[in-house]
C-alpha cells in the first residue's frame, strides 16, 4: 500500500462501519458522492497458517485422506473468513459492495484458487481474494484509476490556463505585429532622413567646393598680373 499509493488515498485500522468496534486493516478512499465523503473499499489480510501447515505436511506424506480432510478445513476456515470480513466491514453506501481478502502468501492463495473456493466467497460473501501479485496488480489499477480521475477533476481548470495563454499569446502578436510597424516606420523615417540630410550637406559641399575654385583662380590671376607687373 505504502509503495504504491499516496498516504491519503488510504487509511489504516479504520472502522467502516459508523458505530462499530470493528476496524479493518486497510480501506482504500474511493471518489463517492462528493469530495468529503469517499467510498471506502475494505481490505483485510488473512492468514491460516497452521491450515495451510498441515495441508503441506498432507502432501509430503502422501497420505490422500489427510490431504482431503485438510483441504476441506482450509476451504471451511476460508470461508468462515470471508463471512466476518464482510460482516464486519461491507457497509454501503459507505463501503464498496465488495471487500479484498489478502492472502499473502502465493502458494495459498494459489490453493484458495485450486480448491474453489474463490468463487464461492465472491457469490456468497462479495469478497475477492488477492495474492501478492493480483493485489500489486490490483492497486496499480486503482493508482492509475487515482490519476485518470485527477486529470479528469482538473480538466476544466487546465482547459481555463490554456485559454488565458491563447489570448495572452494573441495579446502579444496583436502588439508584436505594432511594434514592427513602428519599426518599419521607423527605418522608413530614418532612411528618408538620412537620403535628405546627405543630399543637402553635399549640396553645401559642392558650394564650398565651387567657392575655393572661384578663389583659387583670381589668386592665381593676381599672381600672373604681379608678375607681368615685375
Amino acid at each position: 500500500m505504502e509503495q504504491i499509493l499516496a498516504p491519503e488515498q488510504y487509511v489504516t485500522d479504520f472502522a467502516t462501519k459508523r458505530g462499530s468496534n470493528d476496524r479493518v486493516e486497510f480501506a482504500v478512499k474511493l471518489p463517492g458522492p462528493n469530495e468529503n465523503e469517499p467510498v471506502y473499499l475494505p481490505i483485510d489480510a488473512k492468514f491460516p497458517l497452521e491450515d495451510y501447515r498441515r495441508l503441506l505436511d498432507a502432501y509430503e506424506s502422501g497420505d490422500a485422506v489427510a490431504v482431503k480432510q485438510t483441504k476441506k478445513e482450509l476451504e471451511r476456515v476460508l470461508l468462515q473468513e470471508a463471512k466476518n470480513i464482510s460482516r464486519k466491514y461491507i457497509d454501503v453506501p459507505r463501503t464498496t459492495e465488495f471487500a479484498i481478502m489478502f492472502l499473502p502468501i502465493e502458494g495459498l492463495y494459489a490453493k484458495a484458487v485450486e480448491l474453489g473456493v474463490v468463487e464461492r466467497m465472491q457469490r456468497e460473501h462479495r469478497i475477492n481474494v488477492a495474492g501478492p501479485t493480483t493485489m500489486a496488480a490490483l492497486l496499480n489499477s486503482l493508482h492509475m484509476g487515482f490519476r485518470t480521475l485527477a486529470i479528469q477533476k482538473h480538466s476544466g481548470e487546465v482547459w481555463k490556463i490554456l485559454g488565458r495563454v491563447k489570448t495572452e499569446f494573441e495579446k502579444f502578436g496583436s502588439v508584436l505585429a505594432e511594434t514592427q510597424k513602428r519599426i518599419s516606420q521607423a527605418n522608413e523615417q530614418l532612411d528618408k532622413l538620412v537620403g535628405v540630410r546627405t543630399r543637402q550637406i553635399q549640396r553645401q559641399l559642392e558650394q564650398v567646393t565651387a567657392i575655393e575654385d572661384v578663389e583659387s583662380k583670381v589668386m592665381l590671376a593676381a599672381d600672373n598680373v604681379k608678375g607681368e607687373e615685375d
